[in-house]
């Protein structure tokens, strides 16, 4: 997962079409932590096209109130340059993989 830190660049990238995954994070967030590897784990063996980000929203409010994140973890799944998904908290790594299947393959066709 990239690290960004400039709201220009997170711009540039969604704007590319490409299928994006933003993961907003903190420093001192214990869910955050165990969440990053399972989502490191699971996008690369289903989704071998979607490139994926992180943002510690905790040090870059302004990237984070630009997308209007308020708690964390947060992810933002963007295809075709416009945000598709957007789930915070709690979160089933299995369900998370079966809801962007379908979107996935139909925008990678």
């Amino acid at each position: 997962m990239t690290q960004v830190s400039i709201n220009n660049d997170i711009d540039e990238i969604i704007s590319t079409g490409e299928p994006v995954l933003i993961y907003f994070s903190g420093e001192n967030c214990s869910v955050c932590q165990v969440l990053k590897p399972k989502i490191d784990e699971v996008i690369p063996q289903n989704f071998p096209k979607m490139k994926t980000y992180e943002v510690k929203a905790d040090l870059y409010k302004e990237i984070a109130s630009s997308f209007s994140v308020f708690s964390i973890p947060t992810i933002l799944v963007f295809f075709d340059s416009k945000e598709f998904f957007r789930k915070g908290r709690n979160l089933s790594i299995s369900q998370f993989v079966n809801e962007l299947k379908r979107p996935y393959t139909l925008f990678m066709d």
